[in-house]
């Protein structure tokens, strides 16, 4: 009887570990050039917050960057594909507005605003494209 459920544990294990299944919780969707974007993001907006503009005016440029490779990257599972699209679009957009007004040296208000819309375009992705 001893041998039959230790055989009966094995092959449920086998059959558990065969189906795929498994006891660790379910990964969220890893987005390398999301995370680049957030690092640039971040750092712009948060020290604008503060009123500090320096690495807005400093990685603008790079913010674009980013931006744009996020955008041209493969929108992983998790995602809606086609609404993460289309914010991504808004979100280039407004980097390229972000980095024009840091070059025509528009006031600290005015950049401030700007970084803000592009943060809260970032966040559109975050709540609203995730399945």
């Amino acid at each position: 009887m001893k041998n039959l459920v230790s055989s009966f544990l094995a092959l449920a294990a086998l059959v558990f570990v065969a189906s795929g299944v498994s006891a660790q919780p379910a990964k969220k969707a890893q987005w390398k050039e999301m995370h680049d974007f957030h690092e640039v993001m971040s750092v712009s907006f948060h020290s604008a917050e503060d009123k500090n503009l320096a690495p807005l005016k400093e990685k603008s440029g790079l913010l674009v960057e980013r931006a744009k490779a996020w955008k041209a990257s493969a929108v992983p599972e998790g995602y809606k594909p086609t609404e993460t699209a289309a914010v991504l679009k808004r979100l280039v957009k407004q980097c390229k507005a972000v980095n024009k007004a840091v070059k025509k040296g528009k006031s600290d208000a005015e950049l401030t605003a700007s970084i803000t819309t592009a943060h809260d375009i970032f966040h559109e992705i975050m709540e609203k494209c995730r399945e």
